[in-house]
């Protein structure tokens, strides 16, 4: 074998030693696992909100020899993106008005965040940012702004307002002792859903940290959907919007004609 030859061989060498030292290493490292109780939530017309459970195990834990556990979990429910309007109001000759208002393009539905403490004792707000968790790393993104970083003091009092609104309507939600560990390394959390959760599709994460860092990271998909009737309802009011207009207004004309006739009989 030439020189040329035992040079390549020899890094065909060390490049496959290194990437077996790397997977061992990584596969050595902790690992989350985790699941939730139910992947698919049907709404009915009897719906009035949904529990769900998530839960876990720390693989290859090493916490031997603390009496707590030195790990802590963070739980992401983040729901369906879609447009919402924030408006301000002022007094304008006495009344108070919708005066300013403004759009944002992005922003999710449903959002989550439960933790087994405080976000600001588990992590920097950097780490937290980086892995889209807590209210103040969503991205909110504006029509006409291609960065978030250009939003001045007036667009954050908006996104402010926005977050506070989904919050008043139980859909925003913060819970800092919302992960509990149930013995040294299995964890359960629970979320009730409010009856108007937005259908679509939703992705939990679920975070292992230790002393500040993301060690593992778990994501488990859910899916909303409406049923029966009120699927029927739904999915002609998106799909054929003029033709379930046309009907709205007919059944309406024919409620009211109806009911005149009833009165007269009277």
């Amino acid at each position: 074998m030439s020189a040329r030859g035992t040079l390549i061989a020899l890094k065909a060498i060390a490049w496959i030693w290194a990437a077996l030292t790397s997977s061992a290493a990584l596969a050595a490292g902790e690992q989350i696992e985790s699941d939730i109780s139910s992947r698919n939530i049907a709404i009915e017309s009897n719906f009035t909100g949904e529990r769900i459970v998530i839960f876990g195990t720390i693989e290859k834990a090493k916490h031997a020899e603390f009496e707590i556990s030195p790990y802590d979990i963070i739980v992401v429910i983040r729901g369906p993106e879609g447009p919402v309007v924030t408006r301000r109001k002022a007094r304008v000759a006495g009344i108070w008005i919708n005066r300013d208002s403004h759009t944002f393009k992005s922003v999710p539905g449903y959002y989550a965040v439960l933790a087994t403490r405080d976000l600001k004792a588990v992590a920097k707000p950097d780490i937290l940012n980086a892995n889209g968790i807590g209210f103040q790393s969503l991205e909110f993104t504006t029509f006409g702004v291609q960065n978030n970083a250009a939003l001045d003091a007036g667009l954050n009092a908006f996104r402010s307002a926005a977050v506070r609104i989904k919050q008043k309507d139980g859909l925003y939600l913060y819970d800092p002792k919302g992960v509990k560990f149930v013995g040294r390394s299995l964890f359960r959390a629970t979320v009730d859903l409010p009856a108007n959760v937005p259908v679509g599709a939703y992705a939990t994460d679920v975070y292992l940290l230790r002393d500040g860092k993301v060690l593992s990271h778990n994501r488990s998909n859910l899916t909303i959907d409406k049923q029966g009737f009120e699927r029927f309802v739904y999915s002609a009011a998106f799909d054929y919007p003029l033709l379930y207009g046309i009907i709205a207004v007919i059944i309406a004309v024919t409620a009211g004609l109806l009911a005149s006739a009833l009165s007269r009989r009277d």
